[in-house]
């Protein structure tokens, strides 16, 4: 049984890959992102489970939140005390 929910589960993933747009890439690209190094900041200065849970999502959110300006080119950037710049992307 276990196998084959694994099976339906990335079929059902290979299937829905199909149906995203390059915006929405970049969108969950940026929360992966942003949610793996709220894990990783979490999990560095030892903070408990809860800190963990609520900073890996923070991290997820700020990373969807955080894009390419299509139109002009810019990206935007953390500075580090919570704020952001544009600047041209690499």
């Amino acid at each position: 049984m276990r196998k084959f929910l694994t099976i339906a589960a990335l079929t059902g993933s290979m299937a829905l890959a199909g149906c995203v747009s390059e915006n929405q890439e970049r969108q969950v690209t940026g929360a992966v992102i942003g949610g793996g190094l709220g894990l990783m900041t979490a999990k560095v200065l030892g903070a408990d489970n809860d800190w963990v849970v609520v900073s890996t999502l923070a991290g997820a959110a700020a990373g969807a939140l955080v894009a390419k300006n299509q139109q002009t080119g810019q990206c935007a950037y953390a500075r580090g005390d919570g704020t952001y710049y544009s600047a041209p992307c690499p």
